[in-house]
């Protein structure tokens, strides 16, 4: 399974970041995600508000019943064990952080999940993969810019990288020309006024553009 993953992130290069919307809408995001060609989808923990993780778990839960394998899920912001845990429990089968946490990493890759923490300078990401990181999430990658991943991918070729943070459909390509193996991606996937009115189809349509973008590298 993990391998399975693993190969289908190279693959499809792609993870929809969804944060702060409740099981029901997660459902219509990650179908509309699918119909455009994305196949993984993050739900993110507010570390802020942890009266909220629960329906983070039960979006994951959601989300990994109603497409069984066509869409794959895990957990975002994942900061703790109990994080884990609840992605774990709720058929999350990878986990991405912001930051390096060498015993969370080991726990997850442990339990046989993906694990993808994110780092910003090379001895964060080198400390990521010898934890035993599956990708290291360089983060934040739009305000680091795609020269900065080339001048960190250059010497550190054996680690797959993904830029998370600031990536879009516009400079999706770039990032992916510099190294990255993928991207995470947010923004108008996640746009909060076509949600509002039900407008699945301008998600699909932005999903469809960052697939073809992806794909030109």
């Amino acid at each position: 399974m993990k391998n399975e993953i693993i190969d289908l992130v190279l693959e499809k290069k792609i993870i929809a970041i969804i944060r702060g919307f409740a099981p029901d809408v997660c459902i219509h995001l990650a179908e509309a995600f699918a119909k455009g060609g994305i196949a993984f989808v993050e739900v993110t923990f507010n570390q802020k508000s942890p009266e909220t993780w629960k329906n983070t778990a039960a979006a994951i839960r959601a989300i990994s019943d109603r497409f069984k394998g066509d869409v794959r899920v895990g957990a975002g912001t994942v900061l703790s064990l109990e994080q884990l845990d609840l992605c774990e429990q709720a058929g999350g089968e990878y986990m991405i952080a912001p930051n390096v946490n060498e015993a969370l990493i080991r726990e997850c890759v442990g339990r046989g999940l993906v694990a993808m923490p994110g780092a910003m300078t090379s001895s964060e990401a080198v400390s990521a993969h010898e934890a035993g990181a599956d990708f290291v999430k360089i983060f934040p990658a739009g305000s680091l810019g795609p020269g900065y991943i080339k001048a960190l991918a250059a010497p550190l070729s054996h680690i797959r990288f993904l830029a998370v943070g600031g990536v879009s459909a516009s400079n999706a390509a770039e990032f992916m020309a510099a190294g990255c193996v993928g991207v995470g991606v947010g923004g108008n996937l996640t746009n909060k006024e076509w949600i509002a009115a039900g407008e699945w189809s301008k998600i699909t349509a932005e999903a469809e553009n960052l697939v073809a973008n992806c794909k030109a590298q």
